[in-house]
């Protein structure tokens, strides 16, 4: 899996060894030497390369950085950096108003002087550091002193409890004093002869008061001879290459033939951790990091928040727990609702059924108890030819003797009402031919059944009275 790209710039006598890694693997390595314009010919190389990067962290050389332990009075509240600021007239070379430090408090007796290691430069060299990077359209990650970052290579498994780690670039040897993973004192010492080397340690070695220590760490250029030669062993350290972490000594060993005492600083820089110590780089432009209280608040509020969304999911997973047992329980009960159902469609539709059937008991005309009432009516010598009966009425039509006499007929039966001519009467040879209308006057209902009187109970015979 290939890692969010980090690009790591050391910047050492107008020359710049710029190394790019992704996880434990180095990408991309190069160094470009002085020119006019450094800025863009950086810019140009990363396009070219296709590194695309916002943040870098950049790294200067040990010589251009002032390195001291400082000894202070006991600092009570927040005024440790106050103090610091102000001992920085005594031990920097150059004006303190033109200064940028940092400083790392160090292990102290309690009550006793309080003791920290200052890192300060001029602050002209650190503007034109962030001048370069701007220029390129860079923003920067951090600003450290090279050496101090490869205390961050070493495996946690392999730091001793003092070490001494010497890193050869050119003509110079830095000198790193740690005690486990922290960094006590750095130091840049010309390489002129290897027994001036070991007396330059030894010398450190006193002012630290270190009377023993567990390792010699030998890197960079010129290494594997300075090992063999034998010439610091004089110092009763054993002496071997640094013991470097899985993921850093997969990144030394893609650097190839790129490997130097300049590209392993560069290499540092880019594998150092996010929280960097003896950070160079102004305040206003460091990268937003929490301190220790906020980090805690921030996870108690994130526990807190687990925590709330734990119980809403449990409350919401015992409701979908119970919300599954009523859909088993309502499964089981379905075929016997559908059974219901289906029986109440079936009275319901026999309801209808038999509401519709009375309707049109109650409603229907019954012609035959009609026509044999219009039989009774009629004089002998009338003739029917057509008869219609609606809901409304009826209508005949035919022929009589005298067809005035039929209206008082039909007037006189109880179902009909508002007898009349429907048209003129016409006169035939010997008959008048008639067509008359007339309304119900009420519509004829079936008789009611009414049920058989019971017989009446009979003595069986040969029953004697009582």
């Amino acid at each position: 899996m290939i890692g969010r790209l980090r690009l790591g710039i050391m910047l050492r006598d107008h020359r710049l060894a710029v190394v790019a890694v992704a996880g434990a693997r180095v990408r991309q390595v190069f160094t470009l030497e002085a020119s006019e314009n450094p800025a863009a010919v950086l810019k140009a190389e990363l396009e070219a390369r296709r590194l695309k990067v916002r943040r870098v962290s950049l790294a200067l050389q040990r010589s251009l950085a002032t390195v001291k332990r400082l000894e202070l009075p006991p600092a009570v509240g927040g005024s440790l950096a106050q103090m610091v600021a102000f001992e920085l007239e005594r031990h920097l070379p150059f004006p303190a108003e033109d200064a940028a430090f940092d400083f790392l408090p160090l292990p102290s007796a309690r009550g006793g002087p309080q003791h920290v290691l200052l890192v300060a430069c001029e602050r002209r060299t650190v503007d034109r550091a962030l001048r370069l990077i701007e220029e390129a359209h860079l923003a920067p990650r951090s600003l450290t002193v090279a050496c101090h970052d490869l205390s961050t290579l070493v495996g946690k498994w392999a730091r001793t409890k003092r070490a001494v780690w010497v890193h050869l670039v050119g003509d110079e040897a830095e000198l790193l004093f740690l005690e486990g993973p922290r960094l006590r004192l750095s130091r840049s010492v010309p390489v002129d002869d290897e027994t001036a080397l070991a007396g330059e340690i030894g010398k450190s070695l006193t002012h630290l008061g270190w009377e023993e220590v567990g390792a010699l760490w030998v890197s960079g250029d010129r290494a594997e001879q300075l090992l063999i030669s034998g010439d610091l062993s004089g110092l009763g350290i054993p002496l071997t290459p640094p013991p470097l972490s899985p993921r850093a000594r997969g990144a030394v060993l893609s650097l190839g033939e790129s490997a130097n005492g300049l590209t392993l600083l560069a290499l540092a820089a880019a594998l150092a951790q996010r929280r960097r110590f003896l950070n160079l780089l102004p305040p206003a432009l460091r990268p937003r990091q929490l301190s220790w209280a906020q980090a805690v608040t921030a996870c108690s509020f994130s526990a807190a928040a687990i925590l709330g969304i734990s119980v809403l999911f449990g409350q919401g997973y015992q409701a979908q727990r119970h919300l599954a047992r009523l859909n088993v329980a309502i499964r089981a009960l379905d075929p016997e609702v559908k059974a219901v159902e289906r029986l109440l469609a079936e009275l319901e539709r026999k309801r209808q059924l038999l509401t519709t059937v009375r309707a049109v008991e109650e409603s229907a005309l019954r012609p035959l108890p009609f026509l044999r009432e219009l039989t009774e009516l009629m004089p002998p010598d009338a003739w029917l030819t057509t008869l219609t009966l609606d809901a409304k009425g009826i209508e005949i039509s035919g022929q009589a003797a005298a067809a005035n006499q039929l209206i008082p007929l039909l007037e006189g039966s109880p179902r009909l009402e508002k007898v009349e001519f429907a048209s003129p009467v016409t006169k035939g040879r010997d008959k008048e031919q008639f067509r008359i209308k007339g309304s119900w006057e009420t519509l004829p209902k079936a008789p009611a059944l009414t049920p058989a009187a019971a017989p009446a109970a009979t003595k069986p015979r040969g029953a004697r009275s009582p």
